[in-house]
């Protein structure tokens, strides 16, 4: 439920501008069928929508600038076969921790490498969920918002690319917003942007093969480049690879682990990364051990919504603490450090680390190679995900 001291605020400031002459008003539903989904279908029902033209969304702790609209309604109107005005995120609590500084580097990739670079090539990317504008006709052809999955957003940009329409990023455009910064509600995040892909790929393979008003050649790039590669594939081989059979080759001396997957490939996508935010070049080795670490979350989530197991409809909101109610609770947890402790328990990090270390130390006593570096390093990444010392902690109050 939405604390009654929010609705107020919002209520007095929606009647502030009211007063002004602005055309205003604020729906709360009863309920929460369908999640995001759900909301967003509900929301464009009503009857003022229909004099619409365009929907601005955005997540609630998205704070867009005065000019917003100024800025982006201007692709939509001049360019009718243009259904979605994506912008960029920045990030207010970057600099808050640890994994809030390697979320903006790989945030900062993903918004460079994919959703930039797809727009550029007038390629196909995806909806980010929020700080964007969608054309409503193009929404209503593509068959609005559903919540057979829980990425509704990619969900209905696929159908609405499926439909012909194409989409533009504006890089310019930024909308501050603000980071998890616990690491319970990062992993809860992680786990719906990597089953919700999935559980879609599964989903929609067939609809795209069907498909008759897209060429061949942007079936191939939805169904293998954006689904299979880097939405299942990536988040595998990562946590495979990196995290099991690299560690389990140093038993075997007669095994060969080629350079390139252990060196070349890793130190491109690392720079490629470095590119994307400069300022955290220092960094990079603390991202790599702790974008292993999240592959394990990662490939586990795939798995549950490839075979539409237990968790593949599972949405729990991405928790944003806000400075007032951080300080509270920060306060609080100095006091409850130790008491609290086994709250932050995560056994599959712990097991998975032990594992490395102890093929690291088989490594130095047997080996011929210096993967033991690499493994001690990526065990302690594990061990220190495992007892918690990530992100910032609060307790249970």
């Amino acid at each position: 439920m939405i604390p009654q001291i929010l609705l107020e605020l919002v209520n007095a400031e929606c009647d502030k501008w009211a007063r002004k002459g602005i055309n205003i008003m604020s729906e709360i539903r009863d309920n929460r069928i369908g999640y995001k989904a759900g909301a967003l279908k509900a929301g464009m029902m009503h009857n003022y929508v229909k004099q619409c033209e365009f929907v601005a969304i955005f997540d609630a702790d998205f704070q867009p600038d005065p000019d917003f609209l100024e800025r982006t309604i201007p692709f939509l109107i001049h360019n009718h076969d243009i259904s979605l005005v994506q912008c960029r995120w920045k990030f207010v609590n970057a600099n808050e921790c640890l994994m809030t500084r390697m979320q903006e580097m790989s945030l900062n990739y993903h918004f460079i490498a994919e959703q930039e670079s797809g727009s550029s090539i007038h390629a196909f990317f995806g909806f980010n969920g929020t700080a964007g504008v969608w054309r409503i006709a193009a929404l209503n052809e593509a068959g609005g918002w559903k919540d057979r999955t829980t990425v509704e957003d990619m969900d209905l940009a696929v159908r609405a690319c499926l439909h012909g329409w194409k989409f533009v990023y504006v890089h310019d455009v930024e909308v501050k917003n603000e980071l998890p910064s616990t690491f319970k509600a990062y992993r809860f995040q992680q786990h719906r942007w990597s089953c919700g892909p999935a559980n879609l790929c599964r989903k929609m393979t067939m609809e795209i093969l069907q498909n008759k008003k897209v060429s061949a050649w942007k079936k191939l790039y939805l169904i293998y480049n954006f689904f299979f590669i880097r939405k299942i594939v990536v988040h595998i081989f990562t946590f495979v690879f990196y995290c099991l059979i690299l560690p389990t080759s140093v038993l075997f001396p007669e095994l060969q682990v080629p350079k390139w997957a252990t060196v070349y490939f890793p130190t491109t996508i690392t720079l490629l990364n470095a590119i994307a935010t400069p300022r955290s070049f220092h960094l990079l080795v603390f991202w790599i051990l702790f974008e292993n670490v999240m592959s394990m979350h990662r490939t586990k989530a795939t798995f549950i919504g490839l075979l539409e197991a237990g968790r593949v409809n599972e949405w729990v909101v991405t928790e944003k603490l806000g400075d007032t109610l951080k300080s509270k609770l920060i306060t609080k947890a100095t006091t409850k450090l130790y008491t609290r402790f086994g709250q932050r328990i995560n056994w599959r990090e712990l097991v998975v680390g032990l594992y490395i270390f102890l093929c690291g130390c088989y490594d130095v006593a047997y080996g011929r190679s210096y993967f033991y570096v690499y493994l001690f390093l990526q065990s302690c990444a594990f061990f220190v995900a495992g007892v918690g010392f990530i992100g910032t902690f609060v307790p249970t109050v």
